[in-house]
């Protein structure tokens, strides 16, 4: 997919308030807070403000829509994880997340995690949940640019131990170095022609 054109649509708390699904399936990316997924949108639209994003942990506290190519709706969902904030605050956004998996739109989500680090238990849950509600999802290892060639082999072998994947099923991206914004712009493409 090449994306020659690209907007932000609005946010979004409840499912009243979701644009109108479009015909293409839409691609949601979920993640710990700080994990990059504001960073990879703003990386595929190539458009450095599209998605707001912040060294603070746990910005993104709304669902944000972007439609890119008049056809297809990118879904910035708020963080879970460490993000200082009051555990009322953290219990809604966990309900905005799973409002929004639980619905019946046509979606495909990118979990993406760190690869720097082992995935969590929040991590394991949410793959977990995906299988549950049979909701198809590809995991996207980000800031692949902070770490070797080897460091990376061993800590793949180290994520392997907690969740079950093999290289070629996953996705490799950095948001710095645009690493991996072809392979994921290709399997856009694919997931469009497979789901919608």
């Amino acid at each position: 997919m090449e994306i020659k054109k690209s907007d932000f649509v609005k946010s979004a708390v409840l499912e009243a308030d979701y644009p109108e699904q479009l015909s293409n399936v839409e691609f949601a990316f979920v993640g710990r807070s700080n994990v990059g997924k504001s960073s990879l949108i703003n990386s595929l639209t190539n458009r450095k403000k599209m998605a707001r994003i912040s060294k603070t942990p746990g910005r993104t506290q709304l669902i944000n829509y972007f439609i890119v190519n008049g056809d297809t709706f990118l879904v910035d969902l708020p963080g879970y994880g460490f993000a200082k904030v009051p555990k009322a605050i953290k219990k809604e956004w966990g309900s905005l997340i799973e409002r929004y998996l639980a619905s019946k739109r046509k979606k495909m989500v990118f979990v993406l995690l760190d690869i720097r680090r082992v995935p969590t238990n929040e991590d394991i849950e949410m793959l977990e949940w995906l299988d549950y509600y049979e909701v198809p999802y590809k995991i996207i290892f980000t800031k692949v640019d902070k770490m070797s060639n080897n460091q990376k082999f061993k800590q793949l072998k180290d994520i392997k131990k907690k969740i079950e994947f093999s290289n070629s099923d996953v996705l490799f991206s950095s948001a710095v170095s645009h690493k991996g914004r072809e392979e994921i712009l290709e399997f856009l493409d694919e997931a469009v022609k497979e789901y919608s």
